[in-house]
């Protein structure tokens, strides 16, 4: 990975209209030497996907608010194997229960970072994950 900088997709899918978090994460990722492309708000799971295809994206991180992490997640798992994305990690934040956590990464999620947690790593855990593959 070292030659070819790393991408990130970092969307904000459903009604949620509250994007200062993920406009920082973007700016952490961004600052840390990676390529960001951020989709903006109220984007649906197909929407994150496509724009994953075309921006040939190595992670897709979502925040999400809004309490639908379960439904959106699942989504866009289902969407990225149709599209032969099974290599993109996926990871998200924002506010997630405990146990809705351990399920999301049980289902393939690689990673759901809660309110407080530092820039520095989310850059680190994104950074470490991406060079394993």
């Amino acid at each position: 990975m070292s030659e070819k900088k790393i991408r990130i997709l970092i969307a904000k899918p459903g009604l949620d209209g509250h994007d200062r978090g993920a406009k920082i994460v973007a700016r952490a990722l961004r600052d840390a030497g990676m390529e960001v492309v951020y989709t903006g708000l109220r984007q649906t799971p197909e929407q994150i996907i496509s724009a994953a295809v075309q921006e040939d994206i190595h992670a897709i991180g979502v925040s999400i608010l809004s309490g639908a992490h379960m439904y959106v997640f699942s989504r866009l798992l289902e969407l990225a194997r149709e599209n032969n994305l099974e290599d993109v990690m996926i990871f998200g934040g924002g506010i997630v229960p405990k146990d809705d956590i351990r399920q999301l990464t049980e289902m393939g999620v690689s990673r759901i970072f809660t309110p407080g947690a530092h820039t520095e790593e989310i850059v680190n855990f994104i950074k470490e994950n991406i060079e394993k593959k």
